[in-house]
């Protein structure tokens, strides 16, 4: 009888083989739950827009249209960073779900984010780089969209003596500032339109996800890039987080206490022994570049 067991070099070409779903299976999982919070984040960011623009939606809800460009901006960053997970799933025989939209009432932004649900294990490092790199990447791009746009609709305001939510700025966000609005003098400050603060805000989520630690999207790409050993570069930045949440921003802390609650270790793939495809290191590099200019140290603070 001839040994039916495969060897590594039909693993390797099977766990690598990428597939392309028709458009109808990309909305197969659709469920009544995806819609629902989908309308309700819709309705939390549009209340959200809203109240930025200091429209009381009792008084005057005809004047809901003025929400529309920050929630929808914001909306489609999300489902944009969470659809490519998704078809990146896809692509590499892992089982997901569509996104699920997290609506928040009380929050200044309407909504805690989304995410989508992996039902079947990774089988390859290539696959997780493809699956944990494809969101930020799509996401940053369409929040620079939001960011450039946004910005040539912003100004140069005189700052009051109000206490008041200050946003710190990212590299990048920085750098776009100056180009379009310009540097404000002495007690002045750039105003944000909804659609530039909606950047602003991806770029802050993608940020946050780029993190290398756990399971997280950055975790999922030191994992395929490092191996095992990403466990010890958690175990640092959770430290290097506390410390900044000390130093910076008080959320740090929490952010840290997060990543410890939900797991340092990053589930091994199917198949650990395939190595990474040379041509995915850079992704990594993309991944870890999008990071470095989109991070803050101080994302908010209270200007008194």
């Amino acid at each position: 009888m001839a040994d039916e067991t495969p060897d590594i070099d039909s693993i390797y070409h099977y766990t690598q083989e990428e597939v392309t779903p028709p458009c109808g299976a990309l909305l197969k999982g659709l469920t009544p739950l995806h819609v629902i919070l989908f309308v309700a984040t819709l309705l939390t960011t549009l209340l959200a827009g809203m109240l930025q623009k200091d429209i009381n939606p009792l008084d005057e809800p005809w004047r809901f249209y003025e929400g529309l460009p920050f929630a929808l901006t914001l909306l489609t960053i999300l489902m944009v960073h969470e659809l490519a997970h998704y078809y990146s799933s896809i692509r590499h025989h892992t089982a997901a779900t569509l996104p699920y939209f997290i609506p928040a009432p009380l929050s200044p932004i309407g909504t805690f984010g989304a995410f989508i649900k992996m039902k079947s294990p990774i089988r390859t490092r290539t696959a997780l780089m493809d699956i944990g790199a494809s969101g930020p990447i799509a996401g940053f791009i369409i929040s620079i969209v939001a960011v450039v746009g946004g910005l040539f609709y912003s100004e140069i305001g005189l700052v009051n003596n109000k206490m008041g939510m200050v946003l710190g700025d990212s590299l990048l966000f920085s750098l776009l500032t100056k180009l379009i609005v310009g540097t404000p003098p002495q007690g002045y400050d750039v105003m944000l339109s909804p659609v530039a603060f909606a950047g602003w805000l991806g770029f802050f989520v993608t940020s946050l996800n780029l993190i290398p630690i756990g399971q997280l999207d950055g975790g999922h790409i030191m994992y395929a890039f490092a191996g095992g050993s990403n466990i010890w570069i958690s175990r640092v930045l959770v430290v290097c987080l506390a410390l900044m949440g000390i130093e910076y921003w008080n959320g740090w802390l929490f952010w840290a206490a997060l990543m410890v609650v939900l797991g340092l270790r990053h589930p091994p793939v199917i198949f650990n022994e395939i190595p990474l495809e040379p041509s995915r290191k850079k992704m990594a590099a993309i991944s870890l570049a999008i990071f470095i200019v989109t991070f803050v140290p101080m994302p908010f603070r209270i200007m008194e």
